[in-house]
C-alpha cells in the first residue's frame, strides 16, 4: 500500500544491490518502515507473530533481523520517527482507518471460507502501527546501540533534511515524498528485499533496492522541485486528495507547458484547495537540527532480557543475531579506520 503520492511512473529509479551502499549511512523513515515490517512479517493466515500474551511482535522482529542485515551490508542505519501530524493530514488518515476496518471484514469471511491467500492479503491490509509499538521499537534500537531521530513533524522530512545538510548519505523510504522535501538521494526498497509472491498469482518477483537521485530525476523531467510539488500537488498527496482524472504523466506535462500550478488552474478551471499550505509544508517543512547520530555496540543481555524472557523470542537466535549484529559493526569501525590510511 503506497502513503504518499506515487510518482513511479515518472520517477527514474536505478536498481541496485545492498553491496552498493556499503559505508553509507541512511535515515529510514522509521514510519513506512516499521508499518511494512507489521504488514509483512506474518503466520501464513495472515496473522502478526505474537508473545504468549498476544501482543505483536513483527516489528520488533523487522528491527532486530532486518537491521541487523543492514548492518551486515556495511549500511549505518538510523530510524526517524514522525512527530505530530499536520492537520490537513487528518481525512487521510481517516481514510485509511475505514479502509482497514473494511480489510478486516472481507479477513474474517476469508477466514470462514477457507480462503487462506485472501485471508492473508486482506489482513495485510489491517495492519495498525499503534504509538505503543513505536516506544517498544525505540526500545529496542536503544538496546542495539542504533541511533534513532524524534521528528517534530513528518518523519520523511526530517529524515531529507538530515540527507540535504549531510549528516547522512540517503534517505530511505517506500514512498516519493522524500524527494518532494528535498531529499537528495532515495534509496527504495532498503528494508524489505527478497523474494514476495504477487496477490492471487503463483509468480514470485525479486524486490531489489532502488537508488532515486533528486538531481537527476528533474534534469530528466526538465522541472525543478517546486514544480514537482506542484505535479504531486494534482495527483494527490497525504494533505489533498488531488484533482480527478489527473495522474503523475498528465499532471507533469500540465506544468512543463505551464509552468505553475496556479498557471494550470486558471487555465483548466479547476481549484486545489490549501495548495499555497501544502507547497509550503513541501518546502519549508517542519524540521529540528536537536539530534546526534552515534552508533555503538549492541547490549546483549538487554536484548536477551527484552525479546526473549518478555516477548518469547528464541534465545538462541536472538544471541546469534546479536553477535552478528557486533561482527558487523567491528568490520564497519575497520573499514573507516582503514580509509585513514
Amino acid at each position: 500500500m503506497f502513503m504518499g503520492v506515487n510518482l513511479s511512473a515518472i520517477i527514474p529509479a536505478e536498481k541496485k544491490k545492498m553491496k552498493d551502499f556499503m559505508g553509507w549511512s541512511v535515515a529510514i523513515d522509521a514510519y513506512n518502515t516499521v508499518y511494512q515490517f507489521i504488514s509483512i512479517i506474518r503466520q501464513p493466515d495472515g496473522t502478526p507473530l505474537v508473545d504468549r500474551m498476544g501482543r505483536i511482535t513483527s516489528h520488533l522482529s523487522g528491527i532486530l533481523y532486518r537491521t541487523t542485515n543492514l548492518m551486515e551490508a556495511g549500511i549505518q542505519p538510523v530510524y526517524v520517527f514522525d512527530g505530530k501530524p499536520d492537520e490537513l493530514k487528518k481525512d487521510t488518515i481517516a481514510q485509511r482507518k475505514a479502509a482497514k476496518e473494511k480489510a478486516q471484514a472481507a479477513y474474517e469471511k476469508a477466514i470462514e471460507e477457507g480462503d487462506m491467500e485472501t485471508a492473508r492479503m486482506k489482513a495485510q491490509q489491517t495492519s495498525k502501527l499503534t504509538w505503543e509499538m513505536v516506544d517498544e521499537a525505540k526500545r529496542l534500537l536503544d538496546m542495539m546501540g542504533v541511533p534513532y531521530v524524534q521528528a517534530p513533524s513528518e518523519g520523511e522530512a526530517q529524515a531529507s533534511y538530515m540527507a540535504m545538510k549531510g549528516a547522512v548519505r540517503a534517505a530511505a523510504s517506500q514512498d516519493f515524498d522524500s524527494l518532494l522535501f528535498g531529499a537528495p538521494l532515495l534509496i527504495r526498497n532498503l528494508t524489505i528485499t527478497g523474494r514476495r509472491k504477487l496477490p492471487r498469482k503463483q509468480i514470485y518477483i525479486d524486490i531489489v533496492p532502488e537508488l532515486i537521485s533528486l538531481e537527476k530525476s528533474l534534469k530528466v523531467l526538465g522541472i525543478s522541485r517546486a514544480q514537482l510539488v506542484d505535479v504531486a500537488l494534482m495527483v494527490g498527496t497525504d494533505f489533498n486528495p488531488g484533482v480527478k482524472g489527473i495522474g503523475p504523466k498528465k499532471g507533469l506535462k500540465l506544468i512543463q507547458k505551464h509552468g505553475t500550478l496556479e498557471a494550470v488552474m486558471k487555465e483548466k478551471g479547476f481549484e486545489v484547495p490549501n495548495y499555497e499550505r501544502i507547497r509550503d509544508i513541501f518546502l519549508n517543512p517542519q524540521v529540528t537540527d536537536d539530534f546526534e547520530l552515534s552508533w555503538k555496540g549492541p547490549d546483549e543481555e538487554a536484548i536477551v532480557s527484552y525479546l526473549c524472557k518478555e516477548r518469547d523470542f528464541s534465545e538462541n537466535r536472538v544471541r546469534s543475531t546479536v553477535k552478528r549484529m557486533e561482527k558487523a559493526r567491528m568490520n564497519a569501525s575497520q573499514t573507516t579506520l582503514d580509509a585513514w590510511f
